[in-house]
């Protein structure tokens, strides 16, 4: 899919329904000249609702719908009848969305499941008919409720993806590469920084009928989490993962260092990062001697499980399947 396509922050005015008003009416029938108060009540104003779709991955549709306007309740009837609601506005959002508040970015609600329904804005509540009114004293009631005014706000949707392992890496880490050949994914591949501008999903098989998603995450540099590079954009995306895979390549000049300057930078934008499970990814282990390789495991970051692999010669990739499997299925907060 391209570049453009992927949207994952959009901002809207919404604006809920007003509530019908209640009705003034009395009973007037050919032998009942002087009936009770039968004043209908005022219909609810149409709800702003977020719904989860599986099928969506990208807000692309929002992008350019700056204004929701859900309906308004009618006006009650005589003869109790109550007035009809307001149409609602259904949102249709991938899942991992969020809704915020622009001016505090506070969470409004959150998408997590298919078919998940969130009322965002309530449509205002329809007024009473004057027949609630009536009384032993107040027998003829000549007064209703009117409806209750919709609410207007502008707000936030930011979507981060849902994926079950995260792939973290400097740019040309291979990370793209990795994807292409473990799942049905296409991300765009060449030997310059930043191929990756969007995130791109692959449901990678396992083992015959098991399967799990992965997330290329476009590279990260060292200043991402004050917004250096593509920073921010897309840092917030590897927080929705069960287990980050960190991809380092085999001819990096220091390993152990470009591994913890990548979890600095997670640690900088979120320390709950620091709660997920981690795994070492060596890439590119083709393009090194058999001594090279030797020395580089001696400084391996300990604590962490580590994979040797190269996704363009598809050596170790079905070890590093049976870690992440093994560890998807028993996660657990990673070692500092």
């Amino acid at each position: 899919m391209a570049s453009s396509n992927f949207i994952d922050y959009v901002k809207i005015n919404c604006r809920s329904g007003a509530g019908g008003a209640g009705s003034v009416h009395f009973r007037r029938e050919k032998h009942v000249p002087k009936g009770g108060p039968d004043g209908g009540d005022g219909g609810r104003g149409g709800h702003i609702i977020l719904r989860g779709n599986a099928q969506l991955w990208t807000l692309l549709h929002l992008k350019y719908r700056k204004h929701v306007k859900a309906g308004n309740g009618v006006a009650g009837e005589g003869g109790r009848r109550t007035g009809a609601q307001g149409e609602d506005i259904i949102l249709e959002v991938p899942l991992g969305t969020i809704a915020r508040d622009p001016d505090s970015t506070d969470k409004l609600a959150e998408i997590t499941e298919d078919g998940q329904e969130i009322i965002l804005l309530p449509g205002g509540r329809g007024g009473l008919g004057n027949d609630h009114f009536k009384s032993a004293t107040q027998q003829a009631p000549d007064y209703a409720q009117p409806g209750e005014g919709g609410r207007e706000e502008w707000v936030v949707l930011e979507l981060k993806l849902l994926a079950d392992v995260g792939l973290v890496g400097f740019p040309n880490a291979g990370k793209s590469t990795l994807l292409s050949v473990m799942s049905a994914a296409r991300p765009e591949i060449a030997d310059y920084p930043f191929t990756t501008l969007v995130p791109n999903l692959g449901v990678v098989a396992y083992r015959g009928y098991k399967s799990f998603v992965m997330a290329d995450i476009p590279g990260i540099i060292e200043g991402a989490s004050q917004g250096k590079g593509l920073g921010l954009r897309f840092l917030r995306h590897i927080e929705r993962n069960s287990i980050l895979l960190f991809m380092v390549p085999a001819n990096t000049e220091d390993i152990r260092q470009e591994y913890n300057t990548l979890l600095n930078e997670l640690r900088e934008y979120n320390p709950e990062l620091m709660d997920k499970t981690r795994i070492l990814a060596i890439t590119k282990i083709d393009t090194v001697d058999t001594e090279t390789l030797d020395a580089l495991k001696k400084n391996l970051p300990q604590k962490v499980p580590v994979a040797l692999i190269s996704a363009v010669s598809q050596i170790g990739l079905d070890n590093l399947k049976d870690i992440l499997w093994q560890h998807l299925t028993t996660v657990e907060p990673a070692e500092n």
